[in-house]
Parts: C-alpha cells; structure tokens; sequence
C-alpha cells in the first residue's frame, strides 16, 4: 500500500493528505469543504469519544443536546461573539422548494422565507445561554455542568481533512457557575483533562497555555490551551477551554439568587476539542510506510494473520490463532484474526502496516510444530519469536512499551525543535527552519501582528507557570517579562 506514497521529506502536505485517503480514514465528499469520515476512521473518534466522555463523567459532567439551528438574533446579543464567527456562518433563508415551472428541477420557494434567518450553529453559546435562562433561579440550580456531542459548521474556503472542514465533529462543554473562582477552576481542570487524555491516549505531548488577547476565543475573557508540535514542526491548537465571565449571562440576562437573597448573574465557561485531533495524532506519530496508531486508540490493537497451504492447514492454524485472540481478548486487548482467503499474507502484513496497527502476529506451519509466532511491532518494525503459551502477557506488556514510546519519540521531537531566540535576525532564522521558538514580546497586539506578517508565525500561547525572566521584545525591543512561544501553524 506504500507503493506511490509521497514520503514526508518530498512533500508533508501531500504526504498527510494521501496518507488520510490510502488509509480508509476519511475522503473529500460531494459537499464541497466537507469530508465522509469511512468506518476505519470513524472507529479512531469513537475511541477518542469513548475515553474523553468517560473522563468528563468522572468530573462531573452530563450530556445533553441543543438545536444545530440558532435565531440570529442571538448572534447579535454579544459583540465580541458575533463578529467572531461572522464570516464564517451558514445561513438558513427558506423552509420549502417546490418544482420549476419550466420542468428544469426544484428552486427555493420565494413565498417560504422565515420570518428570521436560522444559523446553522458554528458552536452553541448562544443557544445555549438562552435556554440556561430558563433553568436557573438560584444558586441551589448551580454548578451547570454541561457537555454536547455535536456536529458544527464554520464555512472555511480552504479546507484539509480532519485539519479544516467546513462541517466536523467535537465536543463542547458549556458550564455555570455561581462564582469567578468556581468558573476559573472548571477553566482550568477541563484543560488539564484535554492534556492528561493527549499525552495519556494520544502519547502527544502538549504545552498548556492560554492565548494572547487577539488570539482568545470570540466573548471570553480568557482561553486556556494545548499546543502540541506535528512531525514538520507545525504547532497544532489540539484543545482549548475558555473562561467566558459574566458577559453571556449578561447577553441573555441569565441571574441567580444568592444565598443572601441578592441577584446576581451567573459566571461561564467552554470548552471543546473536535475532530482535527485525528489530524495531529496523524501527524505526530506517522512515517513513510503509512498510519501509526498508538494502541490506546487503535480500533485494532493485534491483528493475527495465518500463513498456509490448503484446508487443512488453515483449520490447524485457526484453532490456534483463535485461541490465542480469547486470551488477548480476555485481557481488553482488541483482535483481529484475518483468515480471508482472498489476499496471500504479505498483502495483509503490508495492509495491516499501512493502516497503524500496532502489533501484528504471524502464524505458520513451522510456527505450529515449534509452538512459537512470530510478533512485529508497528512503531520500529522489529520482530521477534514468542511462545505462543505466554503470547497474552507478552503482547500486554509490548503494547504498554509501544504506547510508551511513540510518547517518548514525540518528545524528543519537540524538545530537539524547541528554541530560544534573543534577536530579530535569530528569530527569523529559527522560525524559518521550523519548529517552537521562545522569545520575548512586549504584550502589544500591533507586534504580535507585525511578527505575524513578517513571518507567519503566531503566538501559539502563553505558557502556564511561565517563568519570569526579564528580556527585550526580538521585534521593538520594548522590556519584556516572560517568553512566549511562537510557531507556525495549522
């Protein structure tokens, strides 16, 4: 499946696009900006759904569902909101077609115009914030803590799979509050169950942060996020949880009782990851030869391929391999025993390889009489002879190594390519060769804008705990008390 696949020196970006089609991920549909998730795709986000509700439960947090439609007038209830997500809206206009007159097809029925256009929801605010008005009084309605699993759609005019599309799949937590400190602390546990599940699940690490002002989320006070570095040196936005204030309260005039008998509005939060996740853990870990998956997330964690000649063979060998997958399975190790008789082994070695699955065992007549197999991992390719008696633990353990590893790869990657810059012309050298870049900035939007346009490089985030560290700005050389860092990005 390698065959006429474009390596990641000759061109990333055909590389990563290819790779997503050749691998049943994901292919353009006929919508244009929008993609058809395929089964193999779709089954890596269920795993990814999988694990982060689970981990939003064990907080607290609840599922529910809201309208994918929101009265624009909505829209216009928070400035800063609104013209946000402005050029990036769907607009509904009509609610019938009818048959042409002339026989040509169906056209848009004037007389069926609403009253007021409907906005196919680019994230959920404020539809949500209205119908939090009717939930709460007082302060025994709150916490809030409200997660939707949903589709949304932002019009982009340059779209990449699972990177950029005009419709995708997240998540987005929408929680109340009765106080600033309780709203602050949601902020920042959600983002640190955003990085526990990309390093944890994903064996990405990331950077938390939170964005400079002109990069923050439309409405918030705040944004917090995860920065994590692709294999080119791109920094990729894998999450982000946002501290909203009072100011989508005050929008939609939603107020609580106080134990004291005092109205006050409620304090909010948000905070979602979406589908662009399966493009950074495509990104992060994958080489010339295809996918690779780490195994906390791969729909298939071993798959067991037979070799032999004729029936009677493959029957001995199935009773075998099929045993060995009970006692993988019997340990919440998922299996795939692949006895089609339409393709010769080395098509399935070189499928199985292709599509990232992390370990592959072979069984053969030899392997039979010898009581052995043969065991091939994904990440360095090495092979080795196992007894089949003790096949279940040892394959437990190397999918732990694996997981492992991949994590540890990834960052000495982004430790090798993360850089400190003290002038212009160092700055502009390192960016250029890709990468993070540590470097101080005097805190004005006018610079962060200039560096921008001059480089294409943004400020990714202000790191948590930065250290203090008093420094001259590489652009205007105004004082500066912390690094920030900058990259290119997706």
């Amino acid at each position: 499946m390698a065959k006429d696949f474009t390596s990641r020196s000759e061109d990333y970006s055909q590389w990563y696009n290819e790779l997503v089609v050749k691998a049943d991920l994901a292919e353009h549909s006929a919508v244009r900006g929008c993609m058809v998730i395929k089964p193999y795709g779709y089954a890596i986000w269920e795993k990814m759904q999988a694990q982060l509700d689970k981990m939003f439960k064990e907080t607290g947090h609840v599922n529910a569902y809201f309208p994918l439609f929101i009265p624009k007038s909505y829209l216009s209830k928070e400035a800063d909101h609104v013209e946000g997500f402005a050029k990036e809206c769907a607009v509904v206009t009509h609610y019938r077609l009818k048959n042409a007159e002339d026989g040509s097809g169906v056209v848009v029925d004037p007389d069926a115009k609403l009253e007021e256009e409907l906005i196919v929801r680019p994230t959920s605010e404020t539809i949500i914030w209205n119908t939090y008005k009717g939930w709460i009084q007082s302060y025994r309605d709150l916490p809030i803590l409200v997660n939707q699993w949903a589709n949304v759609v932002r019009w982009e005019m340059r779209t990449r799979l699972f990177l950029r599309t005009a419709e995708f799949l997240w998540q987005e937590g929408h929680t109340a509050h009765s106080t600033k400190e309780e709203a602050i602390e949601e902020t920042e546990k959600m983002l640190d169950v955003y990085a526990k599940f990309a390093e944890s699940f994903m064996a990405m690490p990331v950077i938390k942060g939170f964005k400079t002002p002109s990069e923050r989320f439309a409405g918030a006070l705040e944004t917090y996020c995860i920065e994590a570095m692709m294999q080119d040196g791109k920094a990729l936005q894998a999450g982000t949880s946002h501290f909203l204030g009072q100011n989508f309260a005050k929008a939609f005039d939603v107020k609580f009782a106080t134990k004291e008998g005092k109205q006050e509005f409620v304090w909010a939060t948000s905070w979602g990851v979406s589908t662009r996740l399966m493009g950074a853990l495509i990104m992060t870990h994958s080489d010339d030869e295809g996918l690779v998956l780490p195994p906390n997330l791969a729909p298939i964690q071993v798959v067991i391929v037979p070799i032999y000649k004729g029936e009677e063979q493959l029957a001995q060998i199935s009773e075998q391999a099929l045993k060995m997958k009970a006692e993988l399975e019997a340990k919440s190790i998922s299996v795939k025993y692949d006895d089609r008789d339409t393709h010769k082994p080395g098509f399935k070695f070189a499928e199985y390889e292709f599509k990232g699955v992390p370990v592959r065992i072979a069984i053969g007549p030899r392997d039979m009489e010898n009581g052995t197999v043969e065991v091939a991992r994904r990440d360095t390719k090495e092979k080795e002879v196992l007894q089949q008696k003790d096949i279940a633990n040892k394959v437990e353990h190397l999918l732990e190594n694996i997981q492992k590893n991949l994590y540890q790869k990834a960052l000495d990657h982004r430790e090798d390519n993360t850089f400190k810059a003290d002038s212009w012309e160092e700055f502009e050298k390192l960016i250029n060769k890709g990468g993070f870049v540590l470097a101080h900035w005097d805190g004005s939007a006018e610079t962060e804008e200039k560096i921008k346009d001059l480089t294409k490089a943004t400020i990714r985030c202000i790191p948590l705990n930065n250290k203090k560290e008093e420094g001259k700005c590489i652009l205007t050389q105004n004082s500066s008390s912390q690094r920030v860092v900058f990259a290119k990005a997706y």
